[in-house]
């Protein structure tokens, strides 16, 4: 059985507080808009994205941390979403719905080169549906 590696692994951009830190900036002088950038920070930076040859893992939380996995056979869907802020950086947003009871939809927030990770994704996940012999149905 072959050993399970390492695909890519990456973190959403802190763009998606710019709005934020602009707003909240211009109070600097008060201590309260200080901490919720700090907070915001912070949640941005503890999520991580690992994409292995089998699953995609999300682990994300400040105090208490939370990791979730999708086994790669189970994507159903991939969406490449850019809103126009995003596009400003060359970011995007890759959403993938799911045939997982816990996460039917998860989003990779604010990702750096969406298109050539999804297509990395996709690439993965029918090279696990093959050697698993898993196959997608629909009922309708």
């Amino acid at each position: 059985m072959s050993e399970e590696k390492e695909v890519w692994f990456g973190n959403p951009s802190q763009v998606v507080n710019l709005g934020t830190f602009i707003l909240l900036g211009l109070l600097f002088w008060l201590v309260i808009p200080l901490l919720i950038i700090l907070w915001k920070w912070l949640v941005i930076k503890n999520t991580k994205y690992e994409l292995t040859t089998e699953r995609l893992t999300t682990r994300h939380g400040v105090l208490n941390k939370k990791t979730d996995e999708l086994e790669l056979y189970r994507v159903r869907d991939y969406k490449y979403e850019q809103p126009f802020f995003l596009r400003l950086f060359s970011l995007g947003n890759i959403v993938l719905q799911t045939s997982d009871k816990s996460d039917p939809q998860v989003v990779l927030r604010a990702i750096p080169n969406g298109e050539e990770l999804r297509e990395k994704l996709r690439t993965q996940v029918e090279a696990c549906r093959l050697k698993k012999g898993v196959r997608e149905v629909d009922f309708e």
